[in-house]
């Protein structure tokens, strides 16, 4: 973002004046050039995403599954519990990355909380998995919302604070997208391997002649629990480790200042309320709601519109390893030809315009189903790679332009406020997912695909109104956060010339 939001030329960056060193008190921190971060430390900060990207899976693909037709809770008291537990989660977002923000410790301000979570995140875990039997309906919600609402919590005390520091870590331009990369990459990757083998190795071995399909087996959640709990713990603890040793060259606390409901809101305020945040605030509120009714309609779209067997999904899930690799690399290197705004939104066009390309086709009858044509599966699962993989890469352009404004935020208000600003966009994030799932069903009630058909069941005009009610949806909410994103204004040259400002505000007496 540019310096000159509060009142300058959207495209001057702010310079170091006196009168802006007097208006602002800086807070003092390390010497302008930090220390190189090794591969041991960037593998040990992308590492730390493994443990949000499972709990992530464990949450969308096998909690309302298990709780619903394994345990036995009303559905409905299930998707009641989801949704608290949900919204106190964003609630916590920003008080988390305040209170990150301004900790002052012998461990820096982010490491007491990423330790803090270190066992009771993954204890919480494990027990959501392994409810007692024989409790009454009442019972079983408090349960499930009780753990749920504290894994979210201790996620969060996690999440938020170690993204915080990947400005910290290195105020070059384009490492921060590399250290972006990793993170994303681990993610998407950590978690979808834990699906996989969910899937394919714990479901399949709890198949009994009593229970034939393993899913509905309650022991098999137990061991996915204990080695989604292990997991997420190593997650958690090689990142708190991996990076420990950098907290002497982390960015230090502000002054102590009193605290206040009125101070933090004003602080809050103050930190965020730039054109170049609330272009990616909105933008991430658009990006939810299309990727919540991307994710919700995945497996109809699948299954209903493109008739695809069991084998193939299970083989475009496997997919997903190659589009994070793919996304991993792309970043980087568009951030440093295009620069990440430029970078986002062309990568962002190609994604978003192709995605729907085939479900269009379809509709438009070019393509047939690869119930009439198998060579249609192998057109869709590139595609879906490609996209899937141009995706991520926005994702992480998009995270590391949220980096880039704390310099900028630093200038205007002499505050570190890394916390708040991940934070501020997780919450945005979270307190709309449930709109993607609203407008889901609404797609499926008026394309007229009712609960418990079989997909052979399924007339052809049904599962191609769904694609033609689909495809038009998505891709509006996708250009829609374009459009927004486009209103972002921080460049490579103004991220520089910020750094060179409060270098020089640092330096004077």
């Amino acid at each position: 973002m540019a310096a000159g939001e509060g009142g300058r030329a959207l495209h001057q960056p702010l310079q170091p004046d006196a009168s802006a060193a007097s208006a602002v008190a800086p807070s003092a921190a390390p010497a302008a050039t930090l220390p190189p971060v090794r591969l041991g430390t960037r593998l040990a900060f992308g590492l730390g995403a493994v443990a949000n990207g499972v709990k992530e899976n464990g949450f969308s693909y096998f909690l309302l599954l298990f709780y619903s037709q394994v345990v036995g809770l009303d559905a409905r008291l299930v998707g009641l519990a989801i949704t608290v537990a949900l919204l106190l989660d964003a609630v916590s977002d920003p008080l988390v990355g305040t209170w990150s923000d301004n900790t002052r410790s012998r461990l820096g301000r982010r490491h007491p909380f990423m330790y803090a979570a270190a066992i009771p995140l993954p204890l919480a875990f494990f027990f959501l998995w392994s409810p007692p039997l024989g409790w009454s309906q009442t019972a079983l919600f408090w349960y499930l919302l009780l753990l749920a609402v504290t894994i979210r919590t201790f996620m969060t005390f996690f999440e938020v604070p170690s993204s915080a520091l990947t400005p910290e870590l290195t105020q070059d331009y384009d490492q921060r997208a590399s250290l972006l990369s990793l993170r994303f990459y681990f993610g998407w990757t950590g978690g979808n391997a834990m699906t996989v083998l969910t899937f394919g190795a714990i479901f399949p071995a709890f198949a009994t002649a009593a229970i034939a399909d393993g899913r509905f087996n309650p022991e098999a959640y137990r061991v996915f629990g204990l080695v989604a709990a292990a997991v997420i713990f190593l997650s958690v603890m090689t990142c708190a480790l991996g990076t420990h040793a950098r907290i002497p060259h982390l960015m230090p606390p502000p002054p102590r200042r009193p605290v206040s409901p009125g101070r933090f809101l004003r602080d809050l305020s103050e930190t965020l309320g730039t054109r170049s945040f609330m272009a990616l605030f909105v933008a991430t509120l658009f990006g939810a709601v299309a990727s919540g009714l991307a994710a919700s309609l995945a497996f109809y779209l699948n299954i209903f519109f493109w008739r695809f067997s069991s084998q193939q999904i299970a083989l475009l899930t496997l997919g997903i390893f190659l589009s994070a690799l793919l996304g991993g690399l792309v970043a980087p290197a568009v951030s440093r030809r295009l620069g990440k705004r430029r970078g986002a939104i062309a990568v962002g066009l190609v994604a978003f315009l192709g995605a729907p390309l085939p479900i269009l086709l379809r509709v438009a009858g070019i393509l047939p189903s690869a119930a009439e044509a198998p060579w249609v599966f192998w057109i869709v699962a590139t595609a879906t790679v490609l996209d899937v993989g141009l995706i991520i890469a926005f994702q992480i352009l998009s995270a590391a332009m949220i980096a880039d404004l704390v310099e900028q935020a630093e200038l205007r208000t002499g505050r570190r406020s890394e916390g708040t600003f991940f934070a501020a966009v997780s919450f945005s994030r979270k307190a709309v997912t449930g709109i993607g799932v609203t407008v889901a069903s609404l797609l499926l009630a008026a394309a007229g695909l009712r609960e418990g058909l079989d997909p052979s069941q399924v007339p052809e005009a049904v599962s191609l109104r769904l694609g033609a009610l689909y495809a038009p949806t998505v891709l509006a909410l996708w250009l829609a956060m374009i459009a927004v994103l486009s209103l972002y204004r921080l460049e490579r040259a103004d991220h520089e010339a910020n750094l060179a400002a409060l270098a020089a505000r640092r330096a004077a007496p």
